[in-house]
């Protein structure tokens, strides 16, 4: 009569352990980067709300024919010049954008730099220049 043997061997078990091991070190390269990921989404994120709001601050213009100065958003005051975008400043796009809570913002006409607070170098940006309301993303060294 055969005896039945239950259970793994001690072979069996390192092969196993050596397996998992092998797919975790594969694995884990590609989880390293996302940080530098949730970054590069963040200030993405930031240059499609500022050009929404530049958007909405010249449609505001034109329909109330004003040829600049200052219009009124969700009952906030947003200056803004001649080409009916807001102007860069704390007034003009930062109210506009009605919120930037995580970045640090620069302005330096015609340009606001819109950089954020939890890392990556200068690099690391969304710009808005209030002369042509252009908006790019710079995310190298984010």
């Amino acid at each position: 009569m055969q005896v039945r043997q239950k259970g793994f061997t001690l072979i069996e078990l390192v092969i196993v352990i050596v397996i998992l091991g092998l797919l975790a070190a594969t694995a884990l390269p590609r989880f390293i980067n996302i940080t530098q990921d949730a970054r590069i989404a963040s200030v993405q994120g930031v240059a499609g709300g500022l050009r929404g709001a530049i958007s909405l601050a010249k449609a505001q213009v034109l329909v109330s024919g004003s040829g600049g100065g200052t219009i009124t958003m969700d009952g906030i005051s947003v200056s803004v010049n001649a080409s009916s975008f807001p102007t860069n400043a704390l007034g003009g796009i930062e109210s506009a954008m009605q919120g930037t809570d995580g970045y640090n913002v620069a302005h330096s006409p015609p340009t606001s730099t819109f950089q954020p607070t939890n890392g990556g170098n200068a690099n690391c940006q969304a710009l808005y220049d209030s002369n042509t309301g252009s908006v790019t993303v710079s995310s190298t060294g984010c």
